[in-house]
């Protein structure tokens, strides 16, 4: 590649390497990729280990980091060059999109170099530790606390509904380090190795089966001071870095992510004029306005990530509001759900758990949701 390859000329080199190296999936029926699978793990691992040696992997990262250094605009149109093959997608969150990228704006040089490059390699998952069972949505009051002994520091206490823990190599866990100021002032986040013989994880089996989620018990975790990230004592900077990345990734609006689509879900948006067609409500005024709304979200949505990441970047918006985003799309997803529910009507319905459902639309991509627009010649009986 050269320094003056255009996004244009990126995208035509992209294409040409994933019809080569990657394989083709139906975006309307993307391969399951249960969160809870440690097949999903090592098959992610293994395709991204794939991206990156063929030059694709952290399009936006550094490359002093193992990224490309490339702008957004070469992510965004990688990201539509790579939504009919198969991606490491569940990679994204919280690994790239919000772990990595707080290692970026607050780590040390050291941490960079080597952990947001293993992850870019696929040797490496990173995990949130911020919940605590007593803690609820106060992450402030953290009990979690961590005690200098010599040159190490000893870490105890108890993380819940960590996001994936149990396929993690490494946990951005913010502990108390200081108990005589105020709670925002005595907080120091600490790299930990997930596989310490100080940590006890359990999965955490939800109302549906799945075991996604996982609770820590840290008991004498003992970690240099290579392991903190930030200052001591300022660990709710870096935290709230890390809620400005959750809330972007979240929102589909990070630069972090490897690919897109949806894990195991519909990946393209909802064709209104195919769903009014099938419907035979093409010439409906009602049915117009009703699409014409659910479009006019999606457009602004979209303008609103690349707006906000724009100029969070160039100091214009505080980091801050990257919240926009996160709710804006949590709108634009309710407004196209319910579009498609009140044209699909009947044919809304899906069948029964396990039932091959093929739809004519797709629901907003990134959802993990069932189809919700399954006309009738395609629901199941």
């Amino acid at each position: 590649m050269t320094a003056v390859e255009s996004v244009a000329e990126f995208a035509t080199r992209a294409r040409k390497w994933l019809a080569a190296n990657m394989s083709q999936i139906d975006p309307l029926s993307p391969p399951e990729a249960p969160r809870d699978d440690e097949a999903s793990w090592q098959r992610a691992r293994q395709l991204q280990r794939r991206l990156h040696d063929g030059g694709f992997a952290g399009i936006c990262f550094p490359r002093e980091y193992g990224g490309q250094g490339l702008a957004y605009e070469y992510q965004r149109a990688f990201d539509e060059e790579s939504l009919h093959y198969e991606m490491p997608l569940i990679l994204n969150v919280p690994t790239f999109t919000i772990c990595c990228a707080t290692l970026l704006d607050t780590g040390r040089e050291s941490q960079k170099k080597r952990h947001i490059a293993a992850a870019l390699r696929g040797e490496e998952v990173l995990v949130q530790l911020l919940s605590e069972p007593s803690g609820g949505s106060d992450l402030a009051g953290v009990l979690t606390r961590a005690e200098r002994q010599g040159d190490r520091w000893v870490i105890n206490g108890a993380k819940t509904w960590s996001t994936s823990a149990f396929a993690a190599d490494y946990g951005l866990c913010l502990a108390r380090t200081n108990w005589d100021v105020p709670k925002h002032d005595g907080l120091t986040m600490f790299l930990v190795p997930i596989n310490h013989p100080g940590i006890t994880l359990r999965r955490i089996t939800q109302v549906n089966g799945s075991t996604e989620f996982c609770e820590e018990f840290l008991d004498s975790v003992d970690v240099g001071d290579d392991a903190v990230v930030g200052e001591v004592n300022n660990g709710w900077t870096v935290a709230s870095r890390q809620l400005y990345h959750e809330r972007r990734a979240v929102g589909m609006g990070s630069e972090f992510a490897s690919g897109a689509g949806s894990e195991g879900g519909h990946a393209t948006p909802v064709d209104y004029v195919a769903l009014a067609e099938t419907t035979g409500q093409a010439h409906s005024d009602r049915v117009r306005e009703m699409a014409g709304r659910a479009l006019v979200h999606r457009a602004v949505c979209e303008q609103l990530i690349d707006h906000v990441y724009r100029s969070a970047r160039d100091g214009t918006l505080p980091p801050a509001a990257g919240t926009l985003i996160r709710l804006f799309h949590a709108e634009t997803v309710m407004c196209e759900m319910d579009t498609s529910l009140a044209i699909a009507g009947s044919g809304g319905v899906v069948g029964q758990p396990g039932e091959a459902c093929r739809p004519a639309c797709a629901i907003w991509p990134g959802s993990r949701l069932p189809s919700a627009v399954a006309p009738p010649r395609w629901r199941a009986t």
